[in-house]
């Protein structure tokens, strides 16, 4: 493994950090601008394609359909922006205020920022090396009127690179809730996966759990399951009980959810009884838990 930076992500910080001289000025600006976010959730997975924006899209539909909880997404893929799109924002542009840049909405308390805004069309290459993909990064997380939030889910890009070593360092001091794992059953991407677990066991990052998306297609007419993915070696079952992770639920293949997305609509409203929706509020009850006991316990100590 490479060197990583040794971060300490449980540490929230409990007053003014503007001024301190053991934390970097960025960071201490972005741990200021982040004490109004109650929750902050990363969406990681070694592997491309395996549903991670579709995934953190419809975690936020759901935590949002409590009109009580105010909620955004941040897009920190910087090369390849699909949530605007996933989100039924396409053509939306960000404004700027005084209080800085002004997420779009999708509901009164359901923001989503995302260098898709920034461009001038969907179809625009991002070609930025690192540097510049770092300060982008920064600016989302400092310039941003977040506002006071319960959640604040962050779509990471597939690897362990640039925007995953960013995301972690800048919001280091302000503190992480934990990172949910998205793969698919096939070996091909639960090898990657395992990359991405070492990156959070390196950078002290906590698991929150992993999510096996495209776990079998349930015929809507027979209800019969079929294993389109075979998972040869286990699949994410395995895996969590070798590595001692919390498996949080598995995903049926549904082609609604490929249509919702390309639509711009939420899944989980649509068909709200389906196996792969019921699946997803299993999996969004237990975040949910996860992040009330982190809560708990962190009040506890204080």
């Amino acid at each position: 493994i490479c060197d990583v930076p040794d971060f300490s992500l449980r540490a929230r910080p409990t007053g003014s950090l503007t001024h301190s001289l053991s934390v970097p000025p960025a960071i201490a600006e972005i741990a200021e601008k982040m004490l109004t976010v109650k929750h902050k959730i990363l969406v990681l997975s070694g592997k491309g394609g395996v549903g991670k924006s579709t995934f953190s899209a419809h975690l936020a539909h759901a935590l949002a359909s409590d009109v009580s909880k105010e909620v955004a997404v941040l897009d920190v893929d910087i090369c390849g922006p699909s949530i605007p799109r996933i989100m039924g924002l396409d053509g939306e542009q960000v404004h700027q205020s005084g209080s800085g840049w002004s997420p779009v909405y999708v509901e009164e308390n359901l923001a989503v920022m995302s260098i898709g805004f920034l461009l001038s069309s969907p179809d625009d290459a991002v070609i930025w090396r690192g540097p510049k993909k770092n300060g982008m990064i920064k600016q989302f997380l400092r310039d941003v009127d977040w506002g006071d939030l319960d959640y604040l889910i962050v779509d990471t890009p597939p690897g362990t690179s640039d925007e995953h070593l960013s995301i972690v360092q800048y919001l280091s001091t302000a503190g992480i809730d934990g990172a949910v794992i998205i793969t698919t059953p096939q070996e091909v991407s639960l090898q990657d996966v395992r990359k991405e677990i070492r990156f959070c066991q390196k950078v002290k990052l906590p698991i929150i759990g992993v999510v096996e998306n495209m776990s079998g297609f349930v015929c809507p007419k027979c209800k019969n399951t079929s294993q389109i993915f075979p998972p040869t070696t286990g699949g994410a079952e395995r895996m969590c009980e070798e590595l001692g992770l919390r498996l949080l639920g598995k995903v049926p293949l549904d082609p609604r959810i490929g249509r919702s997305c390309d639509e711009g609509r939420s899944f989980l409203a649509e068909v709200p009884d389906s196996p792969a929706a019921l699946a997803y509020s299993r999996i969004v009850k237990s975040i949910q838990e996860y992040c009330s006991n982190l809560l708990t316990e962190e009040q506890r100590l204080d």
